[in-house]
């Protein structure tokens, strides 16, 4: 990309903040590195920044909306208001369009924003992160932790050790 894309979708769980698995709890919310310096860089330069995520622990009957949507608010309260948030609350075994790496969370989030998907650069720690990204079209940037499978680093065609590099790689 030879300029900053017009948005960047984060992943939630593992990309913004450390991943606690099935979190329905603000206060066990913290902060990846990098994290407030990434979205704070992007949004000085105009680039609209929102949140992709599956959670399927409302699915699963282990979290409810009003616990997502806390932890949702608990993370605008860190790294200020997103433009948009786009969650899955489906179990992994409903088949639904949005839960990535199927690309409707991300087409979802452009629409939103009404921003070409091709103009839009996703986030993730996981392989389908990225593979929801190219499925809709946009650009996708692996940031690994230590729960990224090999082959997912192996297989994504921009890896970035942190969330500030991935910024670089943006450009």
């Amino acid at each position: 990309m030879d300029q900053y894309p017009e948005a960047v979708l984060f992943d939630r769980d593992g990309t913004l903040i450390r991943d606690v698995p099935y979190n329905g709890d603000p206060a066990r919310v913290s902060l990846m590195p990098g994290a407030l310096e990434s979205v704070r860089g992007l949004r000085a330069r105009g680039v609209r920044t929102g949140v992709v995520s599956n959670q399927s622990g409302i699915g699963r009957g282990m979290l409810s909306w009003a616990e997502v949507s806390a932890v949702n608010g608990r993370v605008e309260e860190l790294l200020g208001r997103f433009d948009t948030w786009q969650v899955c609350p489906h179990h992994p075994e409903e088949g639904c369009a949005c839960r990535k790496p199927r690309p409707g969370l991300v087409l979802a989030a452009c629409a939103a924003l009404d921003v070409d998907p091709a103009r839009t650069v996703v986030i993730g720690d996981i392989g389908a992160d990225v593979d929801a990204a190219h499925a809709a079209g946009a650009e996708a940037v692996l940031v690994p932790t230590p729960r990224t499978l090999r082959e997912e680093v192996d297989r994504a065609p921009r890896v970035a050790p942190d969330l500030v590099t991935a910024l670089a790689v943006l450009r």
